[in-house]
C-alpha cells in the first residue's frame, strides 16, 4: 500500500514545516501493526538466521519509569536493526506478575490482587505501546495468567520426579506479626519490613530446588560466557563459590549429651596452629545443648536469631559471642585444649555451620579475639619479615608467608602448609581435603497468596503426593480475604482441604506459594511458542534458544541470571531444552539520574516541585523562587525526583526521549536526565524531519551515477554519507548507541552544509537526496516514527515501510579519504601540515612537507640529518645545530 502524506505536514507557506509527531506516530504504528511487520513464527520457514532479542520483563507496578524507557529503547534499537540486517527476530514482551505489592495493595486498598495487577498491565501496556516499540504483542502473557503458572507447576513435578526438588526442615526470617517468611532484602535493622516487628529465625518446612547439584557445571561455563560483562561473571563465580580446604573433626575435651567431636571446614588449614578458639552457628547441635543448659546461652541464641538470615547483615553487625565452657583439643597438640563459643558471625549455611578461629590470619576472628581477650598468635610470616619480632596488632595478616610457631609445618610456604596439614589430618583419620560451595540449595517456598501454587499434596497416610497432571493447573482461589497476618491460602474454608490422589482420604493442599523468582527463571523458553500445550515446545525452543541478547539491569546479576541459568540445565535435563546456557549475550545498562535543585533555604527540590522557564531559570513552583542545581542522584520513587514518560512522550513524542537517552552515554554508564537535554534531541528531531521535508517538493534528480563527473561538493557529502553508514553499522554492532548517535548528527550536519552550496549542482541535488534517505533510514532503529516519516516523503509512490526494509549498505569506494592531513614537525616540534593522497610515495610527500612555507623558513640554511615520514600520518625533519 502507499502511504500518505497527511495534507497538515506537506510544505507551503512562509512557515518553516514542523513535524507533527501526535498525528504521526499512533499513524506509524498501526501500519507496523497492520503489516505484522514484528511478528515472529514459532518455527519459521523464511531461511533466516535467528536473532532472539529479550529485556528483562516488568513487573506491573501500575507506571513505566525512565529506568524502563531506556531498558526497552536499548532493546528495541537491536531488533530493529538485526530485522534490517535480514534475521528473523523473535522480540516478545510479558509481565512478571506474581509479588508481594499486590497483595499489599490488597492489605491497605481493599483491592483484589488480581484486579490491581491486570489494571497495572494494561496501563503499562498502553504506556509502552506509545513508546513504538518493535515488540511482538501476540506473545504477551502474565506469569498471574493460570496458562501460564499451570505450565510452571508441570515444570516443577518434572524436576520433582528427577530428583531436583526436596521438602526439608530449613532457618528462615520469620515476621511474628504478619505471620509470614520474610527475604532477607524484608529484614531491615532486625525487623521486618512492613510490620516493624522484632524477626525471628524459625525452623520451617520449606521445598528447595537443588541448584547445588549444578555449582561446578554453573562455574565452569561462566568462562564460555564471553558476551556477558566481566564483572556479572565475577559476581557469580563469588556467589558459587568453589573453594578448596579441609574438613577435621575437634574432639570435645568432655562429651556432652552424646556428641563427642564438632566438625570444622577450612580453607586455612596451614594456620590451625594459630588457633585460639572454635566458634558455633547460633543454629548448630552443639549450641542448642549448650543453651538447653544454662539460660544465658538461650538468650544469646535468642538474641542472634533476632538478627535473621541475611549474610550481609550479619556480617557487617557488631562481633559478638558467648562461651559456653565447653573445650576442644587441637589435632596436632596432645594436651592442648581450646574454648568453644557460639558466635553471631557463623553461618549454620556454610561449611558446617562451626570454624576454628585463628585470629592473627582473619580479620573477623582477630576483631572477636581483641573484644573477648583471646589470644592472638602469627603463624605466617610475611615475605622480608623477621619472625623474632613480627606482631599482629589491629590488622590480621591474610596474604602467603613461610609457617612459623606451628610444628611439623615450620618452613614451609603457605600453599606447601596447607597440603601437609591436610596430609597429617588424614593420617590421623580426623579430616580431609574437601571442596565447598558456597551456593546453597534455593528455597522457593513462600508464605503468600499471590504466586505460583506449589502442586503438591499432603496426605497423613501417603506423605506428599505431586498433584495429577489432569488435575492441573492448580489454581489461586478468587474468595481470599486479607483481614488478618499471615497466608490467606491458610484461612480459605475450603481451597486446601481435598482427597489424596493415591488413597482417596482426607488431605490438604500445600498452602506456600513458589518464590517469584521461579516464575522468571523459564519465561524467556516459553516466549519461543507461548500457546503450546506443553511449557516448552522444543522445536520452537530449538529454533529460538538461546537468547541471543538480553538486557537488564546489573542489580539481577547474581539472583535471576544464576536461577535463569540452574532452570536451564533443569530444563534440558528433564526433556524440554537442548541448551544449557539461556543468554548467549547479556547486556547490563546503566541507571538513570536526575538533577536536584537547592533553595534559599538550603532544601532540596524535586523535579515535581520546579519548573524552568523560557529564559532557562529554573524556579520553585510554589513560591516562584529560583532554586540552583545541586547533585544528581538516581531516580526513584522515594526521593520524589522521577519523570513520567507519558508526560513526556505527551509533549514530544516517543522518538525524542528515544534519541535522548540513547545519545547522552554509552548505554553501560548511568546516564543524566535533563530538561535541556530533551529539549535539544527535540529540536534535532525538527531539524532532520525539515531535510526530508525540503526535499520532498524538489525535483528529484535523475542522472547515472556511473558516469556523472560529480563536483567536489557532491563527493564531499557521498563520502559523508557512507562513512555515516559505515560508522553507524559498526556502532550498533558494538553496541555503542550513543557513537551511532554522534556519526548521525555528523552526517545531519554535513547535509545542511550542503544545502548552502549552488542549486545548479545536479549532481550536488542527487548526493543530497541519497544523504538524507540513508539518515531516515539510519535512524530507524532509534526514532523510527520520524524514520518512516521522512522515508515517505522522500518516496511518496512506496508501497515498502521502512521497518521493511533492508540495512544500507556503505559504498566501499566512498570510504577512502581522497586525502590525508599530515603533521609536519622540525625536532619534534609541530609546524606545519600538508594534505597528500593516502598512501602517497614517501618521496613525494617529504617534497611536499619541505616547501611547506612554515618548514621552509625553518630549514633554510639547515643541514637535514634525518628525514622521518610516517604514511598517512607525520613527517619530522631532524636538523644540525
Amino acid at each position: 500500500m502507499n502511504q500518505t502524506v497527511p495534507a497538515s505536514a506537506q510544505a507551503g507557506g512562509t512557515e518553516p514545516p514542523r513535524y507533527d509527531f501526535r498525528e504521526a506516530e499512533p499513524r506509524w504504528q498501526r501500519a507496523w501493526d497492520e503489516r505484522g511487520c514484528f511478528r515472529a513464527e514459532d518455527v519459521p520457514t523464511d531461511g533466516k538466521p535467528k536473532y532472539y532479542v529479550l529485556e528483562m520483563f516488568p513487573y506491573p507496578s501500575g507506571k513505566i519509569h525512565m529506568g524502563h524507557v531506556r531498558n526497552y529503547t536499548l532493546g528495541d534499537v537491536v531488533a530493529r536493526y538485526k530485522r534490517a540486517r535480514g534475521y528473523s527476530v523473535l522480540h516478545p514482551m510479558g509481565w512478571d506478575a506474581f509479588g508481594l505489592p499486590a497483595e499489599n495493595a490488597a492489605r491497605e486498598r481493599g483491592v483484589h490482587p488480581a484486579a490491581w495487577t491486570w489494571e497495572n498491565i494494561a496501563s503499562m501496556r498502553a504506556e509502552l505501546q506509545r513508546m513504538g516499540l518493535s515488540l511482538d504483542w501476540s506473545r504477551e502473557f502474565a506469569t498471574c495468567d493460570p496458562a501460564y503458572y499451570g505450565q510452571q507447576q508441570k515444570l516443577f513435578l518434572d524436576l520433582l520426579r528427577a530428583g531436583l526438588a526436596e521438602r526439608r526442615d530449613a532457618w528462615v526470617n520469620w515476621d511474628p506479626v504478619d505471620g509470614t517468611v520474610l527475604a532477607n532484602e524484608q529484614v531491615i535493622d532486625g525487623r521486618g519490613w512492613r510490620s516493624g516487628a522484632p524477626v525471628e529465625k524459625k525452623r520451617l518446612s520449606q521445598w528447595f530446588l537443588k541448584i547445588t547439584d549444578y555449582a561446578p557445571d554453573l562455574l565452569a561455563a561462566l568462562g564460555e560466557l564471553d558476551r556477558w560483562p566481566e564483572r556479572v561473571r565475577v559476581m557469580q563465580e563469588k556467589w558459587i563459590g568453589r573453594s578448596e580446604g579441609a574438613r577435621l573433626g575437634f574432639s570435645l575435651a568432655s562429651p556432652v549429651d552424646g556428641i563427642e567431636r564438632v566438625e570444622v571446614y577450612t580453607t586455612r588449614p596451614d594456620t590451625l596452629f594459630g588457633m585460639s578458639f572454635l566458634a558455633l552457628a547460633p543454629e548448630h547441635p552443639l549450641a542448642a545443648v549448650a543453651a538447653a543448659r544454662d539460660p544465658a546461652a538461650a538468650a544469646f541464641v535468642a538474641e542472634c536469631r533476632s538478627m535473621g538470615t541475611s549474610e550481609a547483615v550479619i556480617e557487617a553487625a557488631e562481633k559478638k559471642g558467648f562461651d559456653t565452657g565447653l573445650r576442644v583439643r587441637h589435632p596436632f597438640l596432645p594436651g592442648a585444649t581450646y574454648p568453644v563459643w557460639i558466635a553471631n558471625f557463623v553461618l549454620m549455611e556454610y561449611g558446617t555451620g562451626a570454624i576454628f578461629g585463628c585470629p592473627a590470619h582473619d580479620q573477623r576472628d582477630l576483631e572477636f579475639a581483641r573484644k573477648y581477650d583471646l589470644s592472638v598468635l602469627p603463624v605466617v610470616l610475611p615475605p622480608g619479615a623477621d619472625a623474632a619480632s613480627f606482631q599482629v596488632d589491629d590488622e590480621a595478616y591474610i596474604g602467603p608467608g613461610t609457617l612459623i610457631n606451628s610444628g611439623f609445618l615450620d618452613g614451609l610456604d603457605t600453599d606447601a602448609a596447607k597440603r601437609a596439614a591436610i596430609d597429617g589430618l588424614a593420617r590421623q583419620g580426623i579430616g580431609a581435603g574437601v571442596t565447598n560451595w558456597r551456593l546453597r540449595d534455593w528455597g522457593v517456598s513462600r508464605q503468600r497468596y499471590w504466586g505460583c501454587p506449589i502442586p503438591v499434596i499432603h496426605c497423613a497416610t501417603c506423605g506428599v503426593v505431586p498433584v495429577p497432571d489432569e488435575q492441573l493447573p492448580v489454581v489461586l482461589p478468587e474468595d481470599v480475604a486479607f483481614d488478618r497476618p499471615g497466608n490467606p491460602l491458610d484461612h480459605h474454608p475450603s481451597w486446601k482441604h481435598v482427597h489424596c490422589p493415591r488413597c482417596g482420604g482426607a488431605a490438604t493442599r500445600e498452602t506456600d506459594t513458589f518464590d517469584t523468582f521461579v516464575d522468571s527463571s523459564w519465561y524467556f523458553a516459553r516466549f519461543c511458542s507461548p500457546r503450546a500445550e506443553q511449557p516448552v515446545s522444543r522445536e520452537a525452543a530449538r529454533h529460538w534458544m538461546p537468547v541471543d541478547q538480553y538486557i537488564g539491569g546489573i542489580e539481577h546479576a547474581i539472583l535471576h541470571l544464576l536461577y535463569a541459568r540452574f532452570f536451564t540445565r533443569a530444563l534440558r535435563d528433564t526433556g524440554h531444552l537442548d541448551v544449557a546456557e539461556p543468554f548467549a549475550g547479556l547486556f547490563t545498562q546503566g541507571m538513570v539520574t536526575h538533577e536536584s535543585y537547592r533553595g534559599s533555604d538550603g532544601q532540596w527540590r524535586y523535579p515535581a516541585e520546579v519548573e524552568r522557564r523560557a529564559d532557562g531559570t529554573v524556579v520553585d513552583r510554589a513560591t516562584g523562587e529560583a532554586v540552583s542545581v545541586g547533585r544528581v542522584e538516581k531516580m526513584s520513587k522515594s526521593r520524589r525526583n522521577t519523570v513520567d514518560p507519558d508526560a513526556i512522550i505527551e509533549r514530544y513524542g516517543a522518538d525524542t526521549p528515544r534519541w535522548f537517552i540513547l545519545s547522552d552515554n554509552p548505554p553501560e554508564r548511568d546516564m543524566e536526565w535533563t530538561e535541556a537535554g530533551v529539549a535539544g534531541a527535540f529540536r534535532f528531531v525538527q531539524r532532520v524531519f525539515r531535510l526530508a521535508e525540503t526535499l520532498a517538493v524538489e525535483t528529484r534528480p535523475e542522472i547515472d551515477t556511473g558516469s556523472v563527473s560529480f563536483s567536489s561538493a557532491a563527493r564531499t557529502l557521498r563520502r559523508a554519507t557512507h562513512r555515516a553508514i559505515a560508522a553507524v553499522t559498526e556502532a550498533l554492532e558494538e553496541f555503542a548507541f550513543n557513537v551511532a548517535v554522534a556519526r548521525l548528527y555528523e552526517l545531519a550536519n554535513a547535509i545542511a552544509d550542503a544545502e548552502r552550496e549552488s542549486a545548479e549542482d545536479e549532481g550536488l541535488a542527487w548526493a543530497r537526496r541519497e544523504a538524507v534517505d540513508s539518515l531516515a533510514r539510519l535512524i530507524s532503529p532509534m526514532m523510527p516514527h520520524l524514520s518512516e516519516e521522512m522515508y515517505v516523503r522522500l518516496h511518496p509512490d512506496t508501497a515498502k515501510l521502512v521497518a521493511e526494509l533492508p540495512w544500507p549498505d556503505a559504498d566501499p569506494s566512498l570510504l577512502a579519504a581522497e586525502a590525508v592531513t599530515l603533521a609536519v614537525q622540525v625536532m619534534g616540534k609541530l609546524r606545519g601540515t600538508i594534505e597528500m593522497p593516502p598512501d602517497a610515495a614517501s618521496d613525494a610527500v617529504l617534497a611536499a612537507a619541505e616547501a611547506e612555507p612554515n618548514v621552509a623558513k625553518l630549514l633554510a640554511g639547515k643541514r637535514i640529518i634525518k628525514r622521518i615520514h610516517v604514511p598517512n600520518r607525520i613527517v619530522n625533519f631532524v636538523i644540525a645545530g
